[in-house]
């Protein structure tokens, strides 16, 4: 059985993704006693690069991938070795009208922009109200985005920061829809702005619960700016320097532990109770803090009598390895500048609507939308030499309103539906087959996989496969005390949630484990 370095820890982590380790590096620095309890045989959780594809020198992002909501701060704070870069080229967009190719391209310069809207709309209109929307929009990043590490804002404060009662109203108190259509005319437009809105989260640009404007909201404040960048090595660079900050703080970190049980009554120190390949063990935290869903940490603490959240995650995920960058219908862009930033596939705002409603009513989307980047690209550090010297390219493909429950009955079969669907308008785009373009693995396998929801929950233990563990929260606390000055309360003060589900979580961002740190420390 495993020997551990004290009897009684300051900080016992449950799970050892990104979150976790932040909150261990943060804690450790502080001068506490820290343990990191991770089930698998890595860290690192969803934030990890691995070589899918057997005998292929390629590490990819395999789960999440592009960083936008990680404050510089923390990798200050932490002395990370980790570093972003930006892609030139924001989205490319094609589009067939009147019987010929075309597409908007997002980037490259001011008057590339202007000009790709002009070609598209036929007029300045629709690139004069994009420059206005995402200027409010980015005007309230640059101040809302601060206050993700700061003690958690009541509503009227946060709305009081942001002082503009018109970008308060789109996106605070009106579906996200409203503000679309009023802004903007173009089907095609209309959507690229919408897809913010989905990643990740299946709900219709009208929906009353707003849950598709707390997903706009995130991916507009990154960094307050709401770029979303290329982490360079990988996403596992990053959870590869947050273990080894915490461990060089003195955290110790406990792979192959699967954590079982949390009991505490909430005063005296927890005992924690893990299972590993030779039995069971126990441990005791003063303080425990779980970088899991809000429903794994119920069951950690037994409460079966309470109605359990069911989150639902409704993305496909697929990973491809090119030989070469296919050609595009549209001969008028680089395919390494299309693919170099966000590839909208079907992302029209009428096929939005479309294939939510199909989706909502139990089928496949007949049209599948989605959006690619190429990662090697921006940082070919991923690829091995040799690949690099050849050409070769990943792509990673993002699905949207495919939910879990399509996939309930047969996993496997919806997967390869849906797959093919996918490809199938991707290549509607295209000068030639995607899968024409396809690298081959060591056992001539094309390199190419796909994720579904229910794929992320068994591999992950992601709850119903939601990449944010649950719904997102607005930024703001709901009601006072409820989750605490941090967000990151539960029932129990010597227990914490430091995970995507704590208020102001999802993303690749640390900040829940930032958050609860802070809490620890008494900031």
């Amino acid at each position: 059985m495993t020997s551990f370095g004290h009897d009684v820890y300051d900080d016992v982590i449950v799970g050892g993704g990104h979150n976790g380790l932040v909150a261990a590096a943060y804690l450790a620095r502080a001068g506490r006693s820290v343990l990191v309890l991770e089930r698998l045989g890595n860290t690192g959780g969803a934030a990890i690069s691995t070589r899918p594809f057997v005998g292929v020198d390629a590490r990819l992002s395999r789960y999440s991938y592009l960083v936008s909501l990680l404050p510089a701060k923390i990798v200050r704070d932490l002395g990370l070795e980790f570093a972003v870069r930006k892609r030139t080229v924001s989205s490319y967009t094609p589009v067939e009208r009147g019987g010929r190719p075309g597409g908007l391209l997002v980037g490259g310069g001011e008057s590339r922009t202007r000009e790709s809207f002009a070609r598209l709309t036929g007029s300045d209109r629709e690139y004069e109200s994009w420059r206005a929307f995402y200027g409010r929009t980015g005007r309230l990043a640059e101040k809302v985005f601060p206050t993700l590490t700061e003690p958690l804002p009541t509503r009227a404060e946060l709305r009081a920061r942001i002082d503009d009662d018109t970008a308060w109203r789109m996106l605070f108190e009106e579906p996200l829809g409203r503000a679309v259509e009023e802004h903007f005319a173009d089907d095609l437009v209309r959507g690229v702005v919408l897809t913010d809105a989905l990643i990740g989260t299946f709900a219709d640009a009208h929906d009353a619960s707003l849950v598709q404007n707390r997903c706009f909201l995130y991916h507009v404040i990154g960094g307050g700016t709401g770029d979303w960048d290329v982490p360079v090595g990988g996403m596992g660079a990053l959870t590869d320097a947050l273990a080894a900050a915490a461990r060089a703080a003195g955290a110790e970190i406990a792979t192959g532990h699967e954590v079982l049980r949390i009991e505490t009554d909430g005063r005296t120190p927890a005992e924690v109770t893990f299972r590993t390949a030779t039995g069971e063990g126990r441990v005791v935290g003063r303080t425990v803090l779980v970088n899991a869903s809000p429903r794994a940490l119920g069951e950690l603490l037994g409460e079966e009598a309470a109605p359990r959240e069911a989150p639902e995650g409704a993305q496909l995920k697929v990973n491809m390895l090119l030989q070469r960058l296919p050609r595009l219908r549209d001969g008028s862009v680089d395919p390494r500048e299309a693919f170099g930033g966000t590839f909208h596939i079907a992302e029209g705002y009428a096929e939005l609507a479309r294939a939510h409603a199909e989706a909502a009513a139990g089928e496949l989307p007949s049209v599948p939308p989605s959006e690619i980047y190429c990662h090697s690209l921006t940082d070919p550090s991923i690829l091995g030499p040799e690949l690099a010297a050849q050409g070769y390219q990943t792509l990673t493909l993002f699905g949207l309103h495919t939910p879990a429950r399509l996939f309930a009955h047969d996993n496997q079969g919806a997967r390869e539906v849906l797959l093919t669907g996918t490809l199938a308008q991707l290549d509607a785009h295209l000068d030639e087959p995607i899968t024409d373009c396809l690298a081959f693995d060591a056992d001539g396998r094309p390199c190419i996989e796909a994720k579904t929801p229910l794929d992320l929950e068994r591999e992950l233990r992601l709850p119903g496969g939601h990449i944010f563990h649950r719904d997102l929260s607005w930024p703001y606390a709901e009601d006072q005390g409820a989750a605490g000055r941090w967000g990151v309360g539960t029932p129990y003060a010597n227990v914490l949630l430091c995970g995507a589900g704590a208020v102001r979580g999802g993303g690749v961002s640390g900040v829940p484990g930032h958050n609860a740190a802070m809490a620890v420390l008494g900031h």
